[in-house]
Formats: structure tokens, sequence, C-alpha cells
């Protein structure tokens, strides 16, 4: 079996992202995008992963086995006067699952947002999704707040958890 190699995106990887973000957005509920995918063409991917290149504080990681793209993490600094925030995403696919690919782009993240000068993270998480809020948590995430209604599936209604990490402790 091959090994789980992280490493930043790169444009030449647009086309993979964009075919994982559909597989990835039919699997679960919990992302914010569905079977769609991202709604950006391929030139648009490879423009963003161009500039979280070049980002000072923002970075997009994905997770490969082989040629297979099994999951990403990103970091998006903010700017002005949030310019010490920076908002975290993870995806992996359901296959993938418990195979330590979040814990090892969160680590990634984590480390990139102290080297970067971060002081605070942040993420919203459904709040019925407990693997990844356990993941969340096992790095030292903790819930600010609750936002009713955060996505609407359909007819239904989802709440979402606020989290942070203070990257100053």
């Amino acid at each position: 079996m091959d090994k789980i190699i992280i490493r930043q995106g790169q444009k030449e990887d647009a086309g993979d992202i964009l075919a994982f973000s559909r597989e990835v957005g039919s699997q679960t509920d919990n992302l914010s995008f569905g079977k769609e995918g991202f709604t950006i063409n391929l030139e648009e991917e490879k423009e963003f992963l161009e500039k979280m290149q070049e980002a000072k504080t923002s970075i997009f990681y994905t997770a490969w086995r082989g040629e297979k793209l099994l999951g990403t993490g990103s970091l998006q600094g903010f700017s002005g006067r949030m310019r010490h925030r920076g908002e975290v995403a993870l995806a992996v696919l359901k296959e993938s699952w418990g195979l330590g690919i979040g814990s090892q782009l969160m680590e990634k993240i984590i480390a990139y947002g102290k080297e970067s000068g971060l002081e605070l993270l942040n993420l919203e998480v459904g709040k019925d999704n407990q693997r990844a809020i356990r993941l969340y948590e096992k790095y030292g995430f903790k819930k600010l707040g609750r936002m009713p209604d955060f996505f609407k599936l359909e007819d239904r209604y989802v709440d979402f958890d606020y989290m942070y990490l203070d990257l100053r402790k």
C-alpha cells in the first residue's frame, strides 16, 4: 500500500481537485457544496491555487496515495483588522476516513498557522458531525457557539458549531 503524501496544492492539481470536490461532495452533507463540487472552472481553480501559494497566511494542502487525491485542507488568512486570524477547512473521501488523513492535514495547517504568525484559527462544523468535532478537539479547538440553520439541505436545516484555536498559548 502506498504511503499518504501531504503536500501543497499546485496549479497542475486543479483538475484532480475539482474532480475530488465532486466526489467528496456526493458523500456527505457536512460540506458547503454537494455533488456539484466547487462551482468554478479549471482556470479559476488554477488561479486560486497560485494565489494560495503566493499568500503569506494562506495555504492549500492535498493528501495523496499514489495518483489518488484523498483529502484537502486549507487555511485562509484574513486581512486588515482580522489579519491575526485564519479559517480552516478540511475534506476527506469517505473511503479514507479513519486513516489519519484529517490529523495529518490538521497538523500541517496548525504548524503553518504558527509559522505565518497567525494567532487564532476558526472553523464551522455541523453540530452532529462527531467525527470531525473529535478531531478538532484533539488539536485544541474549543466550541465558541452555535449558528442555527447554518445549512439548508432541501427542506431540512442543519445547525453548525463555531470553533476556534488560540495559537498564542
